[in-house]
């Protein structure tokens, strides 16, 4: 399994409830409607804690893909012209200080 996370912030522009109302109901459904999906898709928000440490990003997102090979093909067209992901991120996130990485599970 290839899995990336990615911390995602809001565009500065939208309530916590707009950010994740596009994401959940705009988004999930772009990419999802696009030939080749992950074969897990997961968004963890960020609740406020008692500690009232806030981290600077507002999700995780977890995408998980048979293998390498899957992942750098999906975000291939993904990321394509025309396919409509990138223009929408920008409707929603705050793109520059989006972080991701690859990681290996352990249990």
């Amino acid at each position: 399994m290839y899995r990336v996370l990615a911390l995602l912030s809001k565009h500065p522009d939208l309530t916590a409830e707009e950010f994740a109302d596009h994401y959940e109901n705009r988004h999930v459904p772009l990419v999802l409607s696009l030939p080749l999906q992950p074969e897990h898709y997961l968004r963890h928000y960020v609740q406020p804690g008692d500690s009232g440490a806030a981290p600077d990003f507002d999700v995780v997102t977890q995408l998980e893909f048979e293998d390498r090979a899957a992942y750098l093909a999906w975000a291939r067209m993904a990321y394509a012209p025309g396919s409509g992901i990138e223009e929408d991120e920008k409707r929603f996130l705050d793109r520059a200080s989006t972080r991701s990485f690859t990681v290996r599970t352990e249990s």
